[in-house]
C-alpha cells in the first residue's frame, strides 16, 4: 500500500511518487535521455498542447499539461521549480523602471531595456548538469 504524500509536498515530489510507483524513468540530475524517450515525451507534450489549443473543460486544462510537463522534467532529472523561479526572476525584469508594462497589441508583455534573460543553464548546472555529457 502506498503512503499518501502530504498536501504540502512540492508538485515535482508528487509526480516523482507517481513515476516511482508506475515505472516511467526518473533522474535526480539533469541529463539528456535516449532519442526514443525524448520523442515519446515530446509526443505527450504535443498532445497536451494540441488539446489546450481547442476548447477543453477547465478541469482537463488544469490536469493534463501539469502532470506531463512535470513528468517530462522529472524524466530529464530537472528540478522544474528552480527553473520556474529563474524564469520568474527574468520575467519580472520586463517591468520598466517606472513600474509600467509595455505590451504588444495582442497583450503579450514585451521585454524592455531592463530585461535580463533567464540563465536556465546555470540553474541546471547547479543541479549537477554537465552540458557535455550524454
Amino acid at each position: 500500500m502506498c503512503s499518501a504524500v502530504a498536501s504540502s509536498a512540492l508538485p515535482a515530489d508528487l509526480v516523482r511518487e507517481f513515476h516511482l510507483a508506475f515505472g516511467p524513468d526518473t533522474r535526480s540530475t539533469p541529463a539528456e535521455v535516449s532519442p526514443k524517450l525524448a520523442a515519446h515525451r515530446g509526443e505527450l507534450l504535443a498532445e497536451e498542447v494540441a488539446e489546450v489549443a481547442v476548447a477543453v473543460p477547465l478541469d482537463w486544462l488544469a490536469h493534463e499539461p501539469a502532470d506531463v510537463v512535470y513528468g517530462t522534467a522529472l524524466v530529464h532529472g530537472i528540478d522544474l521549480d528552480a527553473v520556474i523561479a529563474e524564469i520568474h526572476r527574468a520575467d519580472m525584469t520586463k517591468l520598466g523602471p517606472d513600474g509600467l508594462v509595455a505590451r504588444r497589441a495582442d497583450g503579450k508583455v514585451l521585454k524592455g531595456g531592463h530585461y535580463r534573460a533567464p540563465d536556465v543553464g546555470a540553474v541546471l548546472r547547479s543541479q549537477g548538469w554537465n552540458a557535455g555529457e550524454r
